[in-house]
């Protein structure tokens, strides 16, 4: 966001209230120093910025109305969601994903809910179109991953009820999606729901 901010001077950055605090959190230099530099060594940009709170649930843009949609917790918490209804478009952040294994690490079972009940909040708005937060390169922005996304969700606590332990948890959603990225992340998923004894 710095780099945008520095190439488009006059553009005013903003997120839900939220949101806009949890991003000011984690790029709080000690945050930075201790969670997002032995995750990504040499990747991250010099400067940060935080957004600033949005002072409402609608802004535009170049005159297009554009909404904010709290979601609630999916993958993290305070989740949001931007619908533009002049497009049919929502670009939908981390609560869909597109052909990559879901980040569920952050949801026990009431986060899971959660997390579905936001994919029937996203759904009742009727896209055309959605951009997905976690996708492969080449995403086609269909709806379909409304529908895909919540399969995994249910098809991931149906494993974990079926399943004795992390690695058996593991294998069988894999065995169900093997074509999609990011299997760290399940593996991640895996730990997350079933510790070890």
């Amino acid at each position: 966001m710095a780099l945008l901010l520095e190439r488009f001077p006059s553009a005013k950055a903003i997120a839900a209230r939220p949101v806009a605090e949890a991003i000011a959190r984690q790029i709080e230099p000690d945050f930075v120093k201790s969670f997002w530099e032995p995750r990504f060594p040499g990747l991250l940009p010099k400067k940060f910025a935080a957004p600033q709170p949005a002072t409402g649930e609608t802004f535009t843009l170049e005159g297009e109305e554009l909404r904010i949609v709290p979601l609630g917790h999916t993958d993290t918490s305070h989740t949001t969601a931007l619908h533009i209804p002049s497009r049919d478009l929502v670009i939908a952040g981390d609560a869909i994903y597109n052909e990559t294994h879901l980040y569920l690490a952050e949801c026990d079972a009431a986060a899971r809910s959660e997390w579905l009940r936001a994919l029937d909040i996203i759904e009742a708005l009727q896209p055309k179109a959605v951009v997905a937060g976690h996708a492969v390169t080449d995403q086609d922005g269909s709806p379909r991953h409304i529908d895909a996304t919540r399969r995994y969700i249910q098809d991931f606590n149906a494993t974990v009820a079926k399943t004795a332990n992390q690695l058996d948890l593991y294998n069988e959603m894999l065995a169900l999606y093997p074509d999609r990225v990011n299997p760290g992340s399940l593996w991640g998923a895996a730990k997350a729901a079933k510790p070890a004894v």
